[in-house]
């Protein structure tokens, strides 16, 4: 007698409820994780905050959008990091459901289920990022111009070129790869006959109009501050590392769709017994158009991204993992044909949850055993918001003032400028990178200089004696990590600037 579990009989009729149910669920897991384990921001959100609070209209880093939304969601929250990262939990839930969207109009419905738990195991999903960012959120806005793409080309719905014109304008508003991305899916139109045709009308050119419009401002700043030239080219000797460099990417990409090659390999037929009592997940005949869609929109991202990449020696494929492989279960799902049986059930969904709960595990296990090897410090271990209240405080009951910025050592900085008065980051070593504040300035307005301390004195490091001459410094603070381990205590050496009375 043939068994059929009973989530195979959901992915059969019910497949939203089936992606709904699987989407909040990882979403419910990484907004609990941060709850219990995370004492401050991950990797460079705190500096994210503190370039959204200035609303910049383009800096260094890059367009403006995912700053801003940033600094709006931290805000909505109380000033509060869980506006962050809920924020960041619904680009996740934008992205999968778009991708299932895409997925049903081109390979149905029950298939395009098994595209999005296929992609939920690739590593830039299964983790996805609590560190709000532009990377972050270019993965809904590149999903959702996939989808009106398609609408557009393979299904002629002309009223889809509106939404696509103003998530083309918020990816160019988002992430400076959004150039790239948008070349590889004009090369696709002019590329093939069907999507030609769809050019020939009006639409195009009002879409780029609004496109424009949306993206002018930062245009305008790219020109004003002539950031506009592309990269050199690097020279002949250097290719040879350039090229290990580009090998080393593409091994990324391919570590982390590794869930779905194990997947598919355990799904195979090949050492199956019983072939015909595997059920069956069935889809309509794929259009060529669809299928080359698919695979060029797959394709293309991950290896001109990473050939970019390796040729201009940037740490990361362009656009971010998680742009590049977006399309990767969707594309194992086309490329497995009609009917998709389903064998060793038990085996897939084991393997399946293992790979969507495993990097909470890690964060979990790199909390609570890191600290006692002694061989580094847990970044979201830092009680950030104990050093911001107590620097905040300091400042204010010494001056009388509410404290306005703050510099010193980058990653402490910028975790004090989460304060509830908000300061502004000075980065002293590189102040063109935070042009809303100079060194005059802050010796005028006052604020507070951090660093690590070496000593129970707080002597500052030379570079910060350098850049402010006459500092005197406080006694050193010390703070306790969340699980302290091997490690000493976190000691910050600080001194106050005073503001300058008129």
């Amino acid at each position: 007698m043939r068994f059929t579990s009973l989530i195979i009989e959901l992915i059969r009729a019910r497949p939203r409820l089936v992606v709904w149910l699987v989407v909040l669920c990882q979403a419910a897991l990484w907004l609990l994780v941060p709850l219990l384990l995370y004492r401050s921001p991950p990797d460079d959100l705190a500096t994210v905050l503190a370039y959204g609070r200035e609303y910049q209209v383009g800096t260094y880093l890059g367009p403006p959008l995912a700053f801003w939304l940033a600094d709006i969601a931290f805000r909505a929250a109380g000033d509060h990091m869980m506006g962050v990262y809920l924020l960041s939990q619904l680009c996740s839930i934008a992205m999968f459901w778009a991708l299932y969207l895409l997925s049903r109009a081109i390979v149905g419905g029950q298939q395009a289920v098994l595209a999005v738990l296929l992609a939920m195991t690739v590593a830039a999903f299964s983790s996805p990022g609590l560190e709000f960012g532009p990377e972050v959120l270019a993965r809904p806005l590149w999903a959702m111009l996939l989808l009106h793409s398609w609408q557009l080309i393979g299904q002629n719905r002309r009223n889809a070129w509106f939404a696509w014109s103003i998530e083309a304008g918020l990816l160019l508003l988002t992430t400076s790869a959004a150039p790239f991305l948008l070349l590889l899916i004009v090369g696709f139109v002019l590329a093939t006959a069907r999507g030609r045709r769809t050019l020939m009308s009006f639409d195009p050119l009002f879409a780029l109009l609004v496109i424009i419009v949306l993206a002018l401002p930062y245009l305008i700043w790219l020109i004003r501050a002539d950031a506009l030239s592309l990269p050199h080219l690097p020279a002949v000797a250097d290719l040879s590392a350039r090229a290990l460099h580009w090998a080393a990417l593409v091994g990324g990409l391919l570590a982390a769709i590794s869930g779905i090659v194990l997947l598919v390999a355990l799904n195979s037929g090949w050492f199956a017994r019983n072939r015909e009592d595997a059920p069956i997940i069935y889809r309509p005949p794929v259009d060529p158009l669809a299928r080359d869609f698919v695979y060029c929109l797959a394709i293309g991202p991950a290896l001109f991204g990473s050939l970019i990449s390796g040729l201009f020696d940037l740490d990361r494929v362009v656009g971010g993992s998680g742009v590049a492989l977006l399309m990767s279960g969707l594309a194992a799902i086309v490329a497995t044909g009609d009917l998709v049986h389903l064998r060793r059930q038990r085996l897939l969904r084991s393997v399946w949850a293992a790979a969507i709960v495993a990097p909470a595990l890690a964060v979990l296990a790199t909390t609570i055993f890191v600290p006692w090897t002694g061989g580094g410090e847990v970044a979201t271990s830092l009680p950030a918001r104990a050093i911001a209240n107590f620097f905040g405080d300091s400042f204010l009951r010494r001056t009388n003032h509410p404290l306005e910025a703050v510099t010193g050592d980058a990653q402490l900085a910028a975790l004090i400028s989460l304060d509830a008065a908000r300061p502004h980051l000075l980065l002293d070593a590189t102040p063109e990178r935070t042009p809303w504040l100079s060194l005059a300035k802050f010796n005028k307005t006052g604020g507070v200089v951090v660093w690590r301390a070496a000593d129970t004195v707080g002597t500052p490091p030379p570079e910060i004696a350098r850049r402010f001459p006459g500092l005197v410094p406080e006694v050193p603070r010390a703070f306790e990590w969340l699980v302290t381990g091997r490690q000493p205590l976190l000691r910050i050496g600080w001194a106050i600037v005073r503001p300058k009375t008129p």
